[in-house]
C-alpha cells in the first residue's frame, strides 16, 4: 500500500507541474483591464500634449506684447505688420507647425494674435497692447487672452479701449 501511495503521489506531482500557465479566461481578463486603463489614460495624455503645443502660442504672443511695449517706449509707435516682427527684437516665425501669427495695429494700440494652423484641438491666443496718454505721462497696457473654444478664428480688428480688453469668446489670462 505504501508503494501505491508513493506512486499516486508522484503521479499527482508530475501532473501538477504540467498544468502550469494561464488559462484563456485569465489572459482575457488581463487584456480587458489593460484596455480600460489605457482608455482612461489616453485622453489625459493627449490633453497634456495639446497644452504643451498651446504654450508655444502663449509664449510667442506674450513676447510680442512685451516687445510692442518696449518698441513703443523707444519709437512712440507700434509695429503693425508681422513682416516687421524682427523690429521688436524677437526671433518669431510667422508660421510654425502648430500656429500662425499676425499683428493688427493702429496708432493707439495693437493686437498680436496666434491661431491654430490646422489642429482643431488647439486654442487661439490674442495679445492686446494699448496706450493711455495724459498730459503728465504715457503708459502702455497689455492683456493676454485665450480663446474659450478650440480653433478660434483670428481677430479681424484691434481691441483697444481705455484698458485692454479681450475680444468676444476670449478670456483674459
Amino acid at each position: 500500500m505504501k508503494t501505491e501511495f508513493k506512486t499516486k503521489f508522484l503521479q499527482h506531482l508530475i501532473d501538477k507541474r504540467q498544468d502550469k500557465g494561464f488559462t484563456l479566461i485569465e489572459l482575457l481578463v488581463v487584456i480587458i483591464i489593460i484596455g480600460i486603463l489605457s482608455s482612461i489614460a489616453l485622453p489625459s495624455f493627449l490633453n497634456q500634449a495639446n497644452k504643451a503645443r498651446q504654450s508655444e502660442a502663449k509664449t510667442y504672443v506674450g513676447s510680442m506684447n512685451r516687445g510692442q511695449q518696449a518698441y513703443y517706449v523707444e519709437k512712440s509707435e507700434f509695429v503693425t505688420d508681422i513682416a516687421n516682427v524682427g523690429d521688436l527684437g524677437l526671433n518669431i516665425q510667422t508660421k510654425t507647425e502648430n500656429y500662425m501669427y499676425g499683428i493688427l495695429g493702429r496708432s493707439t494700440g495693437v493686437t498680436n494674435w496666434g491661431t491654430s494652423a490646422g489642429n482643431a484641438n488647439l486654442k487661439s491666443y490674442v495679445g492686446v497692447v494699448n496706450v493711455s496718454s495724459t498730459s503728465a505721462d504715457t503708459t502702455t497696457f497689455s492683456a493676454l487672452c485665450e480663446s474659450d473654444n478650440n480653433n478660434q478664428a483670428k481677430p479681424t480688428e484691434t481691441y483697444n479701449t481705455a484698458a485692454p480688453t479681450c475680444p468676444r469668446n476670449y478670456s483674459q489670462l
